[in-house]
């Protein structure tokens, strides 16, 4: 670890303010294999990622295939909101320490469990073959806040990951059949997480640890889209590993003066310190088949690198001896498959649905830091043409982890200075997002 000397700017306010407007919806999680979500308030939500990489019938396909911008005409603006429910609430198990209380630390998703935010995508035909894009969303992360009292707050009190991706994009028209396409992804990351210092004399409270950064991290996604026939098409996208690197001051409070002057002799108390995140890359083959004049078939089967997430427990394991703040954290990669359909109800009407399962991303005892795992998604939605330029659409979209396992166990018991035993599971965890959007084309 090592010093490091920050300034603030208007600017960077600025970002910091758009980042939770624009991806607070995006972030909150799904339960699903890892915490790179499909829902950003499109249709993708209704059909649960089936044919994420293929459907290219909006301006979205920014995000989800960048080469799928070849199929839009004119102009296409679309705006997309989100609003979500996460059930998070941890359950506590026997095996807990008595000394860490009764606080189940509430919903910590959001505000009370709700979340709202969006985001806009825009294409522009510059010729025939040659389409230039651009979104801002946000699909990355993950923010928590339990109650500062909870039974876990030796483990996590707050922890907020988020990721605001800015797209400039640009696709090709090879020729009738082939696409390709590209993206830069400009991501700006928030990364918070706060943790309580168990200061062993009752009198004194708990102790508080900070850190507090935002970074920019830069990486790229490259589509490919294949169509063989005017009802088929394939889509193929590669979005790359992006490294957002925080590093912070780290911020002590309400310390016991025993402990301050501990931390302060083993260098801990002026120190800074580096957590590298990476975003994993991932690589997802997706299908769009029109079988009938009403019917279309989709579904996606994708793979994630969590194992290179590099996310870390913060906090002291023993208050005697505190040689270090984090631990690492074990990860593995993930699979997804999806499958759904498009039902064409009436000259204006289009109905969506889908169903994806996610495999797991933590092994073992899940972290409080991190309550989600794989899931089973259930979307539907619909979609109306209100003029041949204009439509409108709204899906809902049900993610169920199931039971959350937590077997955390201090080698020292709360009373001479450990975390303590966080035994429990977060119980039938589920959220839902509801999700509107509106497409125009000029």
């Amino acid at each position: 670890m090592s010093g490091v000397i920050r300034t603030t700017t208007c600017t960077g306010w600025l970002l910091r303010a758009a980042a939770i407007a624009v991806i607070g919806v995006a972030c909150v999680p799904a339960f699903a294999g890892g915490i790179i979500l499909y829902e950003v308030g499109t249709a993708d939500v209704g059909l649960a990622a089936a044919g994420y990489g293929a459907r290219a019938q909006d301006a979205s396909t920014v995000l989800t295939n960048p080469a799928g911008m070849s199929r839009l005409d004119g102009t296409q603006v679309l705006a997309a909101g989100q609003l979500l429910w996460g059930d998070v609430r941890y359950s506590i198990g026997g095996g807990t320490s008595p000394a860490l209380g009764g606080n189940n630390g509430g919903y910590p998703v959001g505000q009370d469990g709700w979340f709202l935010g969006g985001g806009g995508f825009t294409t522009y035909r510059v010729t025939p073959d040659l389409t230039l894009g651009f979104a801002a969303t946000g699909n990355f992360g993950m923010p928590l806040n339990y109650d500062e009292n909870w039974v876990g707050r030796y483990y996590v009190q707050e922890a907020t990951l988020l990721g605001l991706s800015f797209l400039p994009s640009i696709a090709y028209k090879v020729n009738d059949k082939l696409s390709v396409g590209v993206a830069l992804n400009a991501m700006y990351g928030l990364y918070k997480n706060q943790v309580a210092i168990n200061n062993v004399l009752p009198s004194y409270g708990d102790g508080q640890l900070k850190m507090d950064d935002e970074v920019w991290g830069f990486g790229a996604n490259v589509g490919v889209l294949y169509q063989p026939d005017a009802r088929t098409r394939w889509g193929l996208v590669w979005n790359s590993q992006v490294n957002l690197d925080f590093n912070a001051a780290l911020e002590w409070s309400n310390l016991a003066p025993g402990l301050r002057t501990l931390l302060d002799s083993r260098g801990l108390l002026s120190a800074s310190l580096g957590v590298g995140i990476k975003v994993p890359q991932g690589v997802m083959l997706s299908v769009y088949s029109e079988t009938t004049d009403r019917w279309a078939l989709l579904g996606s089967v994708g793979w994630q690198q969590w194992s290179k997430f590099g996310q870390v427990q913060f906090g002291l394991d023993n208050v005697n001896d505190p040689t270090g703040v984090v631990k690492n954290l074990e990860y593995k990669d993930t699979w997804h498959v999806s499958a759904g359909a498009q039902y064409r109800l009436s000259e204006p009407w289009l109905v969506n649905f889908g169903i994806a399962y996610d495999s797991k991303f933590q092994t073992g005892s899940i972290s409080p830091l991190l309550p989600a795992n794989n899931a089973w998604r259930f979307g539907a939605g619909a979609q109306q043409q209100l003029e041949r330029n204009r439509f409108w659409g709204f899906a809902a979209e049900y993610a169920y982890g199931g039971g959350l396992d937590v077997n955390l166990k201090s080698d020292l018991p709360v009373a001479a200075g450990g975390r303590g035993d966080l035994v429990g599971a977060y119980n039938q965890a589920g959220s839902v997002f509801l999700a509107a959007y509106y497409n125009w084309k000029f």
